[in-house]
């Protein structure tokens, strides 16, 4: 009696000792609206965030926890936090107490377990005036962008730039441990730059420093500028280092149009899982959007301007496939906005990962979708913009690609032939990649 009394009681705290958890790392990540904390937990755990004032202190009560190591030292520098201090709380409970020096709005939630990371449990402290919570979690509130007014009125055209992956999402990772995120970033930033220092063109950056944002979100920042086109940037791995060559990708309204594709997708869907974005909340942008793409030119449109980007960078890289291929992908599934991803190669792939960690590779790759994404601008320009107007006073350039030829030119910008080579001096059949043509007035 007594011995299964005695085992009883150890099973109890046996159970107990078990759902403890570890806080095994601390890390905390700046985005332009809001701050985020990030608790590695080595189990599930239940806590409680409240606010105290005078001083301003926001409180996080972690059950039956306790810190694996000291509380690690968190750069605070351009946060509105003022100092951060962790003790224990009622013998069993980890307190961790954030002094504030500015309003904030704070949210936390649980991160389940997943193939590709542990139980966390994270804090948001939202910017006063910033959004929080909703399908659109981790927006940046980066500023809006207007559509800019060109000569006479005309308005710029708006390119949405998308750097994938980001913060606790760190992307896929080569061999010498580069990691997707920081060389899509790098890319992003370059193509701003080209698009920045182009009459008529305005980028918008949808990511611009070391932070994640929701896919919903990504979709919504572009929406919300206004934005002409929206190009996620990446660089993926696949199960075999041998995988090689750049792609481009569009929405599929069906299945994905390779295995490759497919399982690209499936990875880059589950970004939210890595990245932290609370599950409880709902997407209400997808409800009936492919019912919308099929009604609308936006996927045709997607797949045109992929096919430009391709092709030039079919100038600089291996290509993956020749054509643009579909799939599911969350991040380009906006009923309004033609969309395309980008992946600039394999990083699991030796080879690929030694050039795209290279600043040179990165702006000659930059300078490849640029070139393929103006060019298609250039051919099909949105009316009332500054381009458009250019383009009907015979004004127009155009980038010579990898397998242009003039004949090519032509019949796409509907021009006749000698007319092109007049406008550009050009006595016969000899082009260069890269070379700068004006498309006069058809």
């Amino acid at each position: 009696m007594v011995r299964a009394w005695l085992g009883a009681i150890f099973g109890i705290l046996a159970a107990s000792a078990a759902q403890s958890a570890d806080v095994r790392d601390v890390r905390l990540w700046r985005a332009p609206d809001h701050t985020r904390i990030v608790l590695d937990l080595s189990a599930p755990a239940e806590h409680k965030l409240f606010v105290l004032e005078n001083p301003t202190r926001i409180v996080l009560d972690v059950e039956d926890a306790q810190m694996a190591t000291a509380f690690p030292s968190l750069k605070i520098d351009n946060t509105p936090i003022k100092s951060i201090r962790s003790g224990v709380r009622e013998g069993d409970d980890l307190r961790i107490v954030f002094d504030m020096g500015a309003a904030v709005s704070p949210r936390s939630f649980a991160l389940k377990a997943n193939e590709q990371a542990g139980d966390r449990l994270v804090v948001d402290l939202y910017d006063q005036g910033a959004p929080s919570g909703g399908a659109a979690e981790s927006v940046a509130a980066l500023p809006e962008v207007k559509k800019r007014a060109g000569d006479g009125g005309k308005r710029d055209i708006i390119i949405a730039i998308d750097a994938g992956h980001g913060g606790e999402d760190p992307g896929a990772i080569g061999p010498s441990r580069k990691r997707e995120k920081d060389v899509v970033l790098a890319i992003s930033k370059e193509l701003q730059s080209l698009f920045a220092a182009e009459p008529g063109f305005t980028p918008t950056l949808i990511r611009s420093g070391d932070y994640y944002v929701s896919l919903a979100g990504r979709r919504e920042l572009a929406r919300k500028r206004q934005a002409d086109l929206f190009v996620s940037i990446h660089a993926d791995a696949f199960t075999s280092p041998k995988a090689y060559g750049a792609s481009v990708y569009a929405l599929s309204l069906s299945g994905a149009t390779s295995t490759t594709a497919r399982y690209l997708a499936q990875r880059e869907n589950a970004s939210d899982l890595v990245g932290g974005v609370n599950l409880g909340d709902h997407d209400d942008v997808l409800a009936g959007v492919l019912a919308d793409l099929s009604m609308t030119s936006t996927l045709d449109t997607s797949l045109q301007v992929g096919s430009y980007v391709l092709r030039n960078m079919g100038g600089l890289a291996r290509l993956h496939k020749r054509n643009v291929e579909q799939a599911g992908f969350a991040v380009l599934k906006s009923p309004d906005i033609p969309s395309i991803l980008v992946e600039t190669g394999f990083i699991s792939n030796p080879d690929e990962s030694r050039k795209l960690a290279t600043s040179n590779y990165q702006k000659q790759m930059a300078r490849a979708i640029y070139s393929g994404i103006h060019s298609w601008f250039t051919a099909h320009p949105p009316s009332g913009t500054l381009v458009a107007w250019n383009k009907a006073q015979g004004g127009t350039e155009y980038i010579i690609a990898r397998g242009d030829t003039l004949s090519d030119i032509a019949q796409r910008f509907n021009v006749s032939l000698n007319s092109l080579m007049n406008v550009n001096g050009i006595d016969g059949s000899r082009i260069i990649v890269g070379q700068k043509l004006t498309i006069p007035a058809s």
